[in-house]
Order: structure tokens, then C-alpha cells, then sequence
């Protein structure tokens, strides 16, 4: 069985299309499978979702269409020549009896009824879509458009950049005697702040008189979206690779408990050496008389660590 839904960054890739249904202006993104589906909508003020997998379509077909015995293959290609049209901006549909409608729902959803015809009898077939969550809006809309919005931006600096080293060269050509041969090309120097003062007074007001439909992706923006995309995508890839590579981190508990192991190894070589020494200095007490008294306080701190024999247990949880 197909998975519910496309993959994340499959459905990312898709644009935004300016679409109409049952007379309403929205914005749609579409996935169709082979016997799945990810549809997402907007009217800039709510965003609506459903994805369907194999077991879904088949359950809602046979509430919809008693009479339908067929598989999912078998009718799902005959939905998708009927939406995807629809769902891209296409008035144009291979069923000229389809017909399809929207509806808005009091709990904030919207539904899609379609009615066409397969084999002879009528097909229907309705899509529930539901408000999309936060996360959703956010990957597929909001960070894509401040993306746009910065790059943009800084196309906006270089282009200002750009008009301010035409208003120094014109100025040279002036100063060495260079004539205009027709007025009408004659330009005032750019100066930024008044420009963008200007232009803010005169733009705004119509922006905000326009239709929500004119706040939708007009075909550079569908571009400027898919290159914002791609190009997320692309560091996306590169950045899974390199923290594959990276070594795991170390049990932050290991070395202390390796430190203390160490310590009481240690502590046994020394006491034995020390026992040694002990021997060794009892057949010359009489002549070195200071190692007799050195003994006692050397021994003190080796015994220490020796009598702490539990530790030891420590080291056989990392082996």
C-alpha cells in the first residue's frame, strides 16, 4: 500500500497555482501517486489539507459509489485526468460532464464535490479538506516567502547600487562636455529615501484595494519560489551526509569511571611494590634505620585506593 501523503520535500517542490472552484479565488498544491493523494489550499487568510492513501480512497468510493466493485488503479487515474486539471489552473477538462463545486463548512473546512461519469455511470467523488497545522503552513508557505522576501531584498540593494554608479558615470560624461541628443531621456539623480517614500504612498493604497487573488504567485514568483526550494533542498542533502560522518559522542560517564579503575590498578602495583620494599628493608633495618620510618607514611595513601574494592565493578559495564 502507498503511503498516506507525499514525501515532505516532494510536496515542497510543487507551486503554488492560481486556481477557481465554485467561484473562489485560492491558491492550490497538488501530489497525486498511484493510488495516493496531498492536496493543499489557501485563500491567504486559511490553509486546507488532505492526504489520502490507498485504504482511504477505497472507503470513501464505496460510500460515495454503492455500486462501484472496482479496484483503486482501476478508477483513481480516471480522478486524477479529472482533478489534476482543475487543481493547476486548467479550465480545460477530458470530461466535459465533469462538474465540480466547492463548500464551506461551519467547523472551518472546506469540501469539494465531483461529479463525472466512468464507464457509463456516474462517478462522485469529494475531497474533505481540513485546516492544515502550523508546521504545515510554515514549511510549504512561510518560510519559502522570507526567503523570497530576503533575496528579493537584496536585489533591491544591487540594483540601487547599480543606478547610484549610473548617476556617477552620467555625471563624468556631463563634466566633459557629453550632451543629451534628445531631452525626454534626461533623468534625475536617484536619491533613495525619496524614491522609497514615493513609491510607498503611491503603491500601498492600491495593494491594499486589490482583490486576495491579486496576493498570489504570478509566474515569476512560481519561479523565484521553485529556485528558494531547490536550492533548500540542495544544502539539506549536503547537510545530512556530513553528520553521518561525524563520530558519536562519548558516554560523558565513561572516563571518570575508567579513571577510577586506573587509580585502584595502580594503587595494587604500588602496594605490592611497597611490599616488596618492606622486605627488602627488613634484612638492613639495622643499618638504614630512616627507610623503617619512611615505610609507615608512604603505605597510608596506597591503602586507600585498595580498600575500595567495589569500584572495580565499574569497569565491566563499559567492556
Amino acid at each position: 500500500m502507498e503511503a498516506r501523503g507525499a514525501p515532505p520535500q516532494v510536496l515542497l517542490q510543487r507551486p503554488w497555482l492560481p486556481v477557481s472552484i465554485g467561484g473562489c479565488q485560492l491558491q492550490a498544491k497538488s501530489w497525486f501517486g498511484e493510488t495516493a493523494y496531498h492536496v493543499l489550499l489557501t485563500d491567504m487568510s486559511c490553509v486546507w489539507e488532505e492526504r489520502m492513501d490507498s485504504a482511504d480512497i477505497e472507503k470513501r468510493a464505496q460510500e460515495l459509489n454503492r455500486r462501484l466493485r472496482a479496484p483503486v488503479k482501476a478508477f483513481f487515474s480516471h480522478l486524477c485526468e479529472v482533478v489534476q486539471p482543475c487543481l493547476a489552473g486548467s479550465d480545460g477538462r477530458p470530461d466535459g460532464e465533469a462538474q465540480i463545486s466547492l463548500t464551506r463548512q461551519d467547523d472551518g473546512s472546506i469540501s469539494m464535490k465531483l461529479k463525472s461519469e466512468l464507464a457509463g455511470l456516474p462517478f462522485y467523488w469529494e475531497f474533505h479538506c481540513t485546516p492544515a497545522p502550523v508546521n504545515m503552513v510554515c514549511v510549504q508557505l512561510v518560510r519559502p516567502l522570507l526567503a523570497m522576501s530576503h533575496l528579493l531584498q537584496r536585489q533591491v540593494e544591487q540594483l540601487r547600487g547599480l543606478l547610484v554608479r549610473k548617476d556617477a558615470e552620467i555625471q563624468d560624461y556631463r563634466e566633459n562636455g557629453a550632451t543629451l541628443s534628445r531631452e525626454r531621456l534626461q533623468t534625475d539623480i536617484f536619491e533613495e529615501k525619496t524614491y522609497r517614500e514615493d513609491f510607498i504612498s503611491k503603491a500601498l493604497p492600491l495593494l491594499c484595494t486589490e482583490q486576495l487573488d491579486a496576493l498570489g504567485f504570478d509566474v515569476d514568483l512560481q519561479h523565484l519560489y521553485a529556485a528558494v526550494v531547490a536550492h533548500g533542498n540542495a544544502r539539506s542533502r549536503k547537510r545530512k551526509p556530513s553528520e553521518e560522518e561525524q563520530p558519536p559522542a562519548e558516554d560523558p560517564d565513561l572516563t571518570p569511571s575508567l579513571g577510577v579503575s586506573v587509580s585502584s590498578e595502580a594503587g595494587e602495583d604500588r602496594e605490592q611494590s611497597l611490599n616488596r620494599q618492606v622486605d627488602a628493608a627488613g634484612a638492613k633495618m639495622a643499618d638504614r634505620p630512616t627507610v623503617q620510618q619512611s615505610l609507615p607514611v608512604t603505605s597510608v595513601p596506597a591503602e586507600r585506593p585498595s580498600s575500595k574494592p567495589k569500584k572495580k565493578k565499574v569497569v565491566g559495564l563499559f567492556r
